[in-house]
Formats: structure tokens, C-alpha cells, sequence
């Protein structure tokens, strides 16, 4: 029997009370449901143990219990994780909608340490807006739910930065800068595709035959690809969907974006790869033009993308202009919404 957190109806502080109670008191797991970014949503059963064992992990390798600044959904791990987390603190959160509100909002959370977890688009709109200052006097800004691009980071100066690698199924963020949490487990096997493994995994989805492909012998198989080193520290190099073949072509999507973020006139950009009857799998820009910008011509934008020292062949065969990156309510691109234009 499990409670779904998805159809609870009114404010956040309703739903906390009730997560409250479910902290304190022990019960049925719950669901939450994945973001979809790059494919059909599924149901994440999470027992009360693996969530509360990640909580007081997380709480641990911060310095403690502590305020936190409610800016995520709460129907997603990342909001739950904060509810969650309040409520061993005996703290209620601080609710903030839009970064309009942010110095104040940081200003009112109780308590002697002070934490928010943002994800990266929600940092990026903090430093676009010049509202960085409001972050420094957090005990911790957790940055999770995607790769934060290095230029991100070093716009963040002075602020207590920790980048969180997890998804909903190891009950949100379960490595810390590279670090796993206390009973948290790795493995990359010879594909380079990470392995969790710990208190913290999910006890299946509601699907069984989902549930089956990618939980084994208490290892949950992500889509992620990785390396480990010597010193335990994960890295993250990709996702195993974010390398495409096209013309026989491995094409890295990842390298792409990147290059094509760099080019002049373009606010912003994803590189994604669609079926194709010639090539097996097109690559297609997805640009945002910078204000003002026309749109850059498809021989220029390859060119850039090989003038950074990619290989000619992985630049995009086809440019899609866009006003703004459709976003999912977590903070991720919505890649399938994307693909579909």
C-alpha cells in the first residue's frame, strides 16, 4: 500500500504538515514520479527508511540540521527531500515562488544554519538577475537535478557551492561533490554506466517490468555514464542516451551543447538527436538567439561547432529556433517536447 504525493491537493505547508506527520510517525512509502526530461514519467515508490536514511545523510555531511528555503516542487524528490529535512530540523521552510523574493525569503529562514537546493536553470536566472549576494549567506547551496556548467560555478563566488549527483530513485541528491553519502554505494561496471546501491534506493516503480530492468541484486542501474576514482569520487561524463550514432558516427550531445552555447549570438542551446531515415539519428540544434539576433545561418553554426575542435561530422544537420528551453517544473529541459517539434 502506498500514498502518492501527487494528487495532495493545497498549499506547500499543507502538504509539509502531512509530511510532518509521515517523518515523525513512520507509515506506507510514497511516490513520486520521475520528471520525464527524456521519456515517459514513471511512479518511484520510496519507503519511509530510504527517505529519512538520505535526509539525515544529507544533514550530516552539511554540519548539521538547519532552515531551508523551499523553491521546488514539493511533489518532486527535491522538494520532498527539503520537507523532509525540515522536519528533522523541528523547522518549518521557507516558501519562495520567484527569485524576486529571494533575499528576503533567506533573510526569514529559522534556525542556525541556513541551506537552499536549487537546481542549475534556477541558479542561472540568480545570476542573470544580480542576486548573487543573497546566496553567501547560506550555510549551503546545493545545485543538483543537472550538470552545472563550470562558467555557472565561477559566477558563484563566495557562495558555499555543493553540486549533488541522484535522482528520484536513490531518494534525491546521494553523492555530494563527488562523495558518496554515508550508506550510499557505487559501482561503474565496463560500460562506464553507474551503479547505486545503499539505504537510500527506491523499492521499485509501480511498473514491475520497469522495476526489473534496472533494479538487480540491490544495485539500481542508472542511465548514467561515469568514472570512479582511486579516492572513491564519482564523476559524471554523461548520460548513455546522450551519445547518439548517426552516419555510424558516436556523436557526444553533451560536446555539442557546449559548443554550440559558445557561439556568438546565442543566448542558449541544446544539441539533441532525432530519428532519421538517412543518417539513423539527425542532430539538431535547438538555439535561443540572443536579443536582437538573427538567426544564425546552419554553415555558421557548423563551422563554430568544428572550430571548437569537435570532429565536422558531429555539427548539426538542422537549426531550430526557439524563444526559450521548454523547461519540466523541476528545472530540466524538456527534452521530449523538443524532439517533438
Amino acid at each position: 500500500m502506498t500514498a502518492s504525493l501527487r494528487p495532495v491537493a493545497g498549499a506547500p505547508r499543507d502538504v509539509h504538515a502531512l509530511v510532518r506527520a509521515w517523518v515523525r510517525d513512520g507509515g506506507d512509502p510514497v511516490v513520486v514520479r520521475t520528471s520525464g526530461s527524456t521519456g515517459e514519467p514513471k511512479d518511484v515508490i520510496l519507503s519511509h527508511a530510504a527517505v529519512t536514511s538520505s535526509a539525515r545523510a544529507s544533514l550530516e555531511r552539511l554540519g548539521g540540521p538547519g532552515g531551508w528555503l523551499l523553491a521546488m516542487p514539493v511533489t518532486g524528490v527535491g522538494g520532498l527531500q527539503v520537507l523532509v529535512r525540515s522536519a528533522l530540523a523541528g523547522l518549518d521552510p521557507v516558501l519562495v515562488d520567484e527569485h524576486d523574493g529571494l533575499a528576503a525569503a533567506i533573510d526569514a529562514i529559522p534556525g542556525d544554519r541556513r541551506y537552499a537546493s536549487l537546481v542549475p536553470t534556477q541558479v542561472h536566472r540568480l545570476v542573470e538577475a544580480g542576486r548573487v549576494g543573497a546566496l553567501r549567506s547560506l550555510d549551503a547551496l546545493l545545485i543538483g537535478g543537472a550538470a552545472a556548467p563550470p562558467e555557472l560555478l565561477d559566477a558563484l563566488d563566495g557562495v558555499r557551492v555543493v553540486r549533488t549527483y541522484g535522482m528520484s530513485e536513490t531518494s534525491g541528491g546521494c553523492v555530494y561533490d563527488g562523495v558518496p553519502l554515508d550508506g550510499v554505494r557505487l559501482r561503474v561496471d565496463d560500460a562506464g554506466q553507474v551503479h547505486v546501491g545503499g539505504t537510500v534506493l527506491f523499492d521499485g516503480y509501480a511498473d514491475p517490468a520497469a522495476t526489473a530492468a534496472v533494479l538487480r541484486d540491490g544495485w539500481f542501474a542508472t542511465a548514467d555514464l561515469g568514472t570512479i576514482d582511486a579516492a572513491g569520487r564519482l564523476r559524471v561524463t554523461g548520460r548513455s542516451d546522450d551519445v547518439v550514432i548517426s552516419g555510424g558516427v558516436n556523436i557526444g550531445l553533451p560536446a555539442v551543447t557546449r559548443a554550440l552555447r559558445g557561439l556568438d549570438g546565442v543566448r542558449d542551446a541544446i544539441a539533441l538527436g532525432v530519428p532519421d531515415d538517412e543518417w539513423g539519428t539527425r542532430v539538431v540544434a535547438f538555439v535561443v538567439p540572443d536579443t536582437g539576433a538573427g538567426a544564425p545561418p546552419l554553415h555558421v553554426v557548423r563551422d563554430g561547432v568544428e572550430a571548437s575542435g569537435l570532429p565536422r561530422t558531429w555539427a548539426p544537420r538542422e537549426i531550430v529556433l526557439i524563444d526559450g528551453l521548454p523547461l519540466l517544473p523541476g528545472g530540466k529541459v524538456d527534452r521530449v517536447a523538443l524532439r517533438r517539434r
